[in-house]
């Protein structure tokens, strides 16, 4: 046989091969309601899902009002990922208005809720991801989604969850060990409204807030009267703003109180890419150095 007939088959043997491979699976259109859960399916998704989010960086998912392109988004996805419990009270309208067909995942089922009273009425905490336990609940949920809807990249999924778990053990050892050098007595800050309860019951750290669990509330003069006398009988040295609301009632009450400002925490909206915390990750670690470090001082 002459070379040439060889060397024409060891050509083809590629194209043969492309040609009968199994087409990749299209992309996944995956929708969050926030930029931090944004985060999170993409860290399991990878490169398998595109992952757009309702509310933007430095958005506050309370008062968040969806506009015509989000009821786009949402009728093109093949999976919608919400927190759940009460975070997202626009959701139900925007899917009315959407056309979307499907269910949402509702990622922080299974979540050890908390509860508080607000009102007069008992409700349920949904700030479930300022304590990275929560969000490996979350994780779990996502790739069972995402491998429901795309079974045949379940394998890549449940690596990244994998992995991704691994990273928020990672980021609960550093806030132990972070938090935990600062005596008990000491973990005491003041923040816009009550986002913090996560963190504070895993980590021991005591947050006061004159509004509640959402920004949307209103504290009475009673309420901010009475959260004054607490921070000065307990001696609260240190209070924060939030990069997703107003600051004017926490600088008011750190005004009558003599709290010293601690800086800005990320509490329920990532920064913009450029900013300080682009990813959850960043976000978690860098509330957990500004709060260690305002406390350090105050002791």
């Amino acid at each position: 046989m002459s070379l040439r007939p060889l060397l024409l088959a060891a050509a083809a043997i590629p194209a043969i091969l492309a040609f009968s491979a199994p087409v990749s699976a299209a992309e996944l259109k995956a929708v969050a309601s926030f930029t931090v859960l944004a985060d999170v399916v993409h860290q399991v998704g990878g490169d398998k899902v595109r992952v757009a989010t309702l509310v933007g960086p430095d958005g506050d998912p309370h008062e968040f009002e969806p506009s015509p392109s989000d009821a786009k988004k949402l009728k093109e996805a093949d999976v919608v990922f919400v927190s759940g419990e009460g975070l997202e009270g626009w959701m139900d309208r925007l899917i009315s208005a959407s056309g979307f067909k499907g269910k949402p995942v509702t990622v922080s089922e299974g979540v050890n809720t908390r509860t508080m009273e607000e009102d007069g009425k008992t409700v349920t905490d949904p700030h479930v991801w300022n304590s990275p336990v929560n969000v490996k609940v979350w994780v779990a949920n996502i790739e069972k989604a995402l491998s429901a809807a795309d079974p045949a990249d379940a394998a890549t999924f449940k690596a990244n969850a994998d992995a991704y778990t691994k990273k928020l053990e990672a980021m609960d050892a550093y806030a132990r060990d972070k938090i935990g050098k600062i005596p008990e007595d000491r973990r005491k800050v003041l923040t816009s409204h009550d986002a913090f309860g996560y963190f504070g019951r895993e980590y021991k750290v005591t947050f006061l807030a004159p509004l509640g669990v959402s920004t949307e509330s209103e504290a009475s003069a009673t309420d901010v009267a009475k959260l004054i006398d607490q921070i000065k009988a307990e001696h609260v040295k240190v209070y924060f703003f939030e990069n997703s609301n107003d600051p004017r009632l926490v600088k008011q009450v750190a005004k009558a109180t003599g709290a010293e400002p601690g800086g800005e925490l990320y509490v329920e909206s990532l920064s913009k890419p450029k900013g300080p915390t682009p990813t959850y990750e960043k976000m978690f670690r860098f509330n957990v150095d500004q709060l260690a470090g305002a406390m350090s001082k105050g002791s």
